[in-house]
């Protein structure tokens, strides 16, 4: 059998997106049968056959298809075996057929060995069952097949197993037959038929012992929908929010874009080790535990917007995704941006309006920004790609979302529904490009939106940078705005040489008192350079841009720290107003940095601390947005202005001013805080859990300040939680502070969740991101503790994703150390599980804009790992873009 990885003497081959052809020949059927045994599955296929009318038919009668570790037991077309050499080829990864007709019936049988298949891809054990994951190939370690979105077939699928290992037997589509088989005492099958056509990236099936739990929704046409979920043994009473959920984006989905669910049923199957949060295959949806199981004592609130937001993300690929799909993995972001946008949507009518839109926004400038500046950048929709798993990124997801909401900002709201149902009636039941989507926009609603595809074919972050021109006599505001893009990403990523864009910018403008000066309008960005005038003023206007984060760009601006208190506290759009508390205490922070002899004078305190106090003595009703207002800036966030990054520098300034600014605020915070920690039943409403953030932020910058008797509180806080936000509260306030009360309760939290895998997660970060002394050999050596497993993609994220991206500390320590530990693990990883191990290796990709030592230690372990022998696709694309 053939594994994922090449050999060494092997470099991965890129795939463009100008070279796309449409498949040769279409497979309009399949019937799967899965014969699971103790040590392999043998699967079989039949599959009608026809060539592609849209092809040419002189176009040479062969046909590759996809196919990675797996035995191949026969081959048949028409019933006629076939002999290799000079009916077939088979390679490593390819089984081509030669000499074929118009239209046959293809036969073959292969073998496969789940429980050796590390990478959780294909045909995989997860636990005591066994599940799939296909997209983006995976369909291609089940059985040979053109492993591509533009090959829609029908399925009908046996799964036959020993029916006490294995009672479930699921697959896509409705139940039409199950019993025992008659010849074997102990096994039985399970028959399932999908009456849609799918692409192989949806398929889905899984074989287990799980607990069922069952509950039904109503269409408003009348039409009962049995909801079946699946889980653990033990795990029944963590599925009732996502349930709740699911029910909720049912109804929200028919009433905001009439769709009504199109099979019978609709199952979830929650599953502990899956490389992705979740997979959309049509009817039975495959899970990542973390993003299911919710309850009070085990989960946060932030566990619980996750859960509620992925089920309702894959509920609505249904349509948009599913019954629509994408011709090539080019259009990725065609499904993923449209579905998160519609995501958003939803979050936004169940939650703080105002924060979930800062949350968004705070996704976008700390991660997708950072990765549209960095050697990995590329635009919405890629021109090239090595390995497709490395294109599941935030650009292709969130920046691809806010696509989306700038279109739909565009169009209002009314005028962006039709559109998106015209588009989906339009092309029901096809593979399709972005092109087509924005058609059917332009055609539902007679905007030309040329331009603006801009934003799917260039790289990088647009820039904006202001002038203004107040005249005084005239009462005349003028606003100017310049865009630019940086031109040597744009070129390198295949761009249209760096075009001006078509940029939607919200703007209001506000007196010299705070008071509302003009009706919110949305500025049309179109040219390089662009001027409004604004007429009737008595004083310099002060302007608030990009209201709602109405596109995702960098916006420089010139406005003083007395604007940015105005607007901190007159706006009445949360993200504008959280925006201005952001830029104060980033302005703080940049200050600090480029002058760290200064101290408390790098930047005007005083001033800063003010409008913070004023803030907390008169603070917005949304306790939630007050909360993310106090929050200050990431380091990362910090790190990403300067052009070469002192990483020192970055973190002291980042501690010095979150300890001066707690410090001057203590009384306050704590006032807040005794007012805050109620004692309430656990409730999952926007106002429960705004109170809990504040609880959250009071606690953590209290013990930022070491404010006396601050462990003790934590402490307390520990005792008294009933429910996981609080307790997490409590630990992430205490995590950085050597005393007796923080390692009483790090042990006594594991010792109370030892057996729950997603708690004991949070258990692993919260060690990933301490920085009292010691902790980088305690980080360490957590890899040898018995709970922790490289096989286990939620534990590797919790201990070194949170190690890497969450701990700069100890990741850049000036001897090298934490990056040679992450080398280590990501070489390691290569042979496990490629997908994980890129993702870890790209903590590495922005090492060219740190200081010497540490650029050069960083520059040390790319090669190192890039020498490695039998590197996998996913980890080499990384390394090579990053070293390039």
């Amino acid at each position: 059998m053939s594994n994922n990885a090449p050999q060494a003497s092997q470099t991965p081959q890129a795939k463009y997106r100008k070279d796309y052809t449409a498949p040769a020949y279409l497979v309009d059927t399949v019937a799967l049968d899965f014969d699971i045994r103790a040590n392999h599955t043998d699967v079989s296929a039949t599959m009608s056959v026809k060539k592609n009318p849209a092809v040419a038919s002189d176009q040479a009668s062969t046909w590759a298809l996809d196919g990675r570790a797996m035995k191949l037991l026969s081959i048949s077309i028409d019933g006629q075996a076939l002999e290799e050499g000079g009916d077939y080829e088979l390679s490593e990864q390819k089984l081509t057929l030669k000499q074929l007709p118009e239209s046959f019936t293809l036969t073959l049988k292969n073998r496969i060995e789940p429980d050796a298949n590390t990478a959780l891809e294909g045909f995989y054990r997860s636990g005591d069952i066994l599940t799939t994951q296909c997209e983006s190939n995976g369909f291609s370690r089940i059985t040979y097949f053109p492993d591509r979105p533009d090959v829609l077939s029908r399925y009908r699928v046996t799964l036959t197993a020993d029916a006490k290992q294995y009672p479930i037997l699921l697959a896509n589509g409705d139940c039409v037959a199950q019993g025992a088989v008659a010849d074997e005492p102990g096994r039985h099958y399970a028959t399932w038929e999908d009456p849609y056509p799918k692409p192989c990236y949806l398929f889905a099936c899984v074989a287990g012992d799980l607990a069922q739990i069952e509950d039904q929704y109503q269409t408003q046409s009348g039409r009962d929908i049995a909801i079946r979920f699946y889980t653990d043994h033990g795990n029944e009473n963590l599925c009732d929010h996502a349930i709740d959920s699911l029910k909720k984006a049912m109804a929200w989905d028919e009433r905001v874009y009439g769709l009504e669910y199109d099979l019978d049923t609709y199952m979830v199957v929650a599953v502990g080790s899956f490389n992705m949060g979740a997979m959309e295959n049509k009817g039975l949806n495959i899970f990542n535990t973390s993003c299911i199981l919710a309850s009070a004592d085990t989960a946060t609130d932030r566990d619980f917007v996750t859960v509620r937001d992925v089920v309702a993300h894959e509920y609505f690929h249904n349509y948009t995704g599913n019954r629509v799909t994408c011709r090539d993995w080019f259009q990725l972001s065609l499904k993923e941006s449209l579905t998160v946008f519609r995501e958003q949507q939803f979050a936004a009518d169940h939650d703080s309006p105002g924060v979930t839109r800062i949350d968004e926004a705070r996704v976008v400038r700390n991660v997708q920004f950072p990765e549209d500046a960095g050697p990995t950048a590329h635009p919405v929709r890629p021109e090239s790609y090595i390995e497709m798993n490395n294109f599941y990124t935030i650009t292709i997801y969130q920046k691809g979302a806010e696509v989306i909401r700038m279109m739909h900002r565009i169009l209002g709201d009314a005028a962006f529904n039709q559109g998106v149902r015209h588009y989906l009636h339009k092309h029901d039941g096809q593979a399709v490009t972005i092109e087509d989507f924005v058609c059917a926009l332009e055609e539902s609603s007679g905007t030309e939106l040329n331009q603006f595809q801009l934003w799917y074919s260039q790289a990088g972050t647009p820039i904006i940078s202001t002038n203004e021109q107040f005249d005084a006599d005239t009462g005349r505001y003028q606003l100017t705005l310049k865009q630019s893009l940086n031109k040597k990403t744009g070129a390198e990523q295949g761009g249209d040489a760096n075009k001006p864009m078509h940029i939607p910018v919200a703007c209001k403008l506000f007196g010299a008192n705070g008071e509302e000066t003009t009706e919110p309008q949305l500025l049309q960005l179109r040219e390089a350079e662009q001027t409004w005038e604004f007429d009737g003023f008595t004083q310099r206007p002060t302007p608030s841009l990009l209201r709602g984060f109405s596109a995702p760009v960098k916006l420089q601006n010139s406005l003083e720290q007395a604007q940015l208190i105005r607007l901190m506290h007159n706006e009445d759009d949360a993200f504008a107003r959280w925006e201005a508390s952001q830029q104060l205490l980033l302005n703080a922070l940049i200050s600090d940095v480029e002058n760290p002899s200064k101290g408390a004078s790098g930047s005007d305190k005083p001033s800063l601390i003010q409008a913070f106090t004023d803030l907390l003595a008169n603070p917005p009703e949304d306790r939630a947005l007050l909360a993310e207002m106090l929050t200050l800036p990431t380091e990362s966030y910090l790190a990403e202005q300067f052009e070469v990054i002192d990483i020192n520098a970055v973190l002291s300034a980042h501690s010095r001013l979150q300890s001066e600014l707690a410090q001057a605020l203590a009384e306050p915070l704590q006032n807040l805080l005794d007012a805050s920690q109620t004692k309430t039943v656990y409730r999952f409403t926007p106002e429960e859990v705004g109170r809990r953030r504040i609880v959250a932020i009071c606690l953590q910058h209290l013990a930022a300040a070491k404010v006396p008797g601050i462990e003790v509180r934590c402490l307390e806080t520990f005792q008294l939680a009933d429910n996981m936000t609080d307790t997490m509260a409590a630990l992430n306030a205490i995590r950085d502070l050597e005393c007796r009360e923080r390692n009483n309760m790090l042990d006594n939290f594991a010792e109370r969740w030892q057996e729950q895998p997603l708690v004991m997660d949070k258990w692993f970060s919260l060690h990933a991101s301490s920085r009292i002394a010691g902790a980088f050999e305690h980080i360490q050596s957590l890899t040898q503790h018995p709970k922790f497993s490289l096989q286990n993609p939620n534990r590797v994220r919790a201990l070194l994703g949170s190690f890497a991206r969450a701990n700069l500390q100890e990741f850049h320590r000036d001897d090298g150390a934490g990056y040679k530990f992450i080398a280590d693990q990501v070489l390691a990883l290569n042979v496990l599980n490629p997908q994980v191990a890129a993702r870890l290796a790209g903590c590495f990709s922005q090492w060219r804009r740190f200081d010497g030592v540490h650029r050069d230690l960083m520059q040390a372990q790319l090669q190192r790992i890039k020498q490695a022998p039998s590197l996998c696709a996913d980890v080499f694309e990384i390394i090579e873009k990053s070293l390039a």
